[in-house]
């Protein structure tokens, strides 16, 4: 009887070793994703929103079988650095970045670990790719490049008048550079005269935009990051010297600027999440995973009724019935 009782003991003993073990490999299994966000503002918050909700459509849940690290580096390429070298030292299976200058940190830190992208205008522009087309590196995702020359005749048409136009974004973010580029072809096809009106951080928004009143007409924000989270900034003093403020995204408009024709920035995470489950799920090589656009019959219009309503601006009808109206 005490040998079938040891017998039955040991028995136990291994059951339970081989439990605790199997605990160990589901843990082993939990795959870490971290996420770099240059800042915290509209558009960027719903692409890491639209990220973690595809995940969790695709089956890779925060908490279950992924592990989630999110970091905001509040505006400082320092901190950005610092977020991904700690990822990379963690041993992420995939770094999420959200911004230019998060992307290109990431991309500074690791050649080995896969970086997918968002909210970038254009990477190999900003170096983080040899080619849009095909990446050849462990970096690849999904571009916010908006439709500038269509924003362009946007403004046109609600301010028909409008023969200087003020481009205002943050010149050390190169994906405002290019946008500028795009901005002055398309002002000269709409018979508009761009003037630069650059900052190099936040706290130079308000002198800057006070400075337009008698230079410019109209503003025109592209998706710059440190502008749109002073665009409550912009708009206090943009509407009280009646500028009028066309966005390149849907943010800046609820917070304060007239109109944009944009895409969705929760569109985009999602479609940066597809990619996530292609490259930790199917193996598929990133390094020949094309960056992503989203197709021009995604784009919609928004205007602030408010904003339009002080500034004496009526907004044709046929782009009011077809917008997204913030009150």
């Amino acid at each position: 009887m005490k040998k079938i009782l040891a017998l039955l003991l040991v028995i136990v003993m291994i059951m339970g070793l081989t439990a605790c073990g199997g605990n160990d490999a589901s843990k082993d299994d939990v795959l870490k994703i971290g996420v770099i966000q240059i800042i915290k503002h509209d558009a960027l918050d719903r692409a890491y929103q639209g990220f973690v909700d595809e995940l969790a459509e695709q089956g890779y849940v925060d908490g279950e079988n992924i592990e989630i690290d999110y970091q905001i580096a509040s505006g400082d390429q320092s901190n950005c650095l610092s977020i991904a070298e700690a990822m990379v030292n963690d041993g992420k299976d995939l770094i999420f970045a959200i911004g230019t200058p998060a992307a290109q940190a990431a991309a500074s830190k690791t050649t080995d670990i896969p970086i997918l992208v968002s909210a970038v205008t254009d990477p190999a522009g900003s170096g983080l790719v040899a080619s849009n087309d095909e990446p050849g590196c462990n970096v690849s995702g999904t571009s916010d490049l908006t439709p500038v020359a269509e924003q362009i005749e946007l403004l046109k048409q609600i301010v028909p008048g409008a023969k200087k136009v003020a481009v205002l974004y943050c010149s050390t973010e190169s994906n405002s550079e290019i946008q500028l580029r795009l901005a002055k072809e398309a002002a000269a096809d709409n018979g508009v005269e761009i003037v630069e009106a650059s900052v190099s951080s936040s706290n130079e928004i308000q002198q800057m935009v006070t400075s337009l009143s008698g230079k410019a007409d109209a503003i025109y924000v592209p998706t710059d990051n440190t502008i749109a989270a002073g665009m409550e900034t912009v708009s206090m003093i943009a509407t009280e010297e009646k500028l009028p403020v066309i966005c390149g995204e849907s943010g800046p408009v609820k917070n304060g600027g007239l109109a944009t024709l944009s895409l969705d920035y929760y569109d985009l995470g999602a479609a940066t999440a597809k990619q996530a489950v292609k490259v930790l799920a199917d193996g598929e090589d990133i390094s020949k995973m094309p960056i992503e656009y989203m197709p021009k019959d995604s784009l919609k219009y928004y205007v602030n009724k408010a904003v339009a309503d002080k500034l004496g601006i009526e907004i044709p009808a046929e782009i009011m019935e077809a917008a997204t109206v913030y009150e």
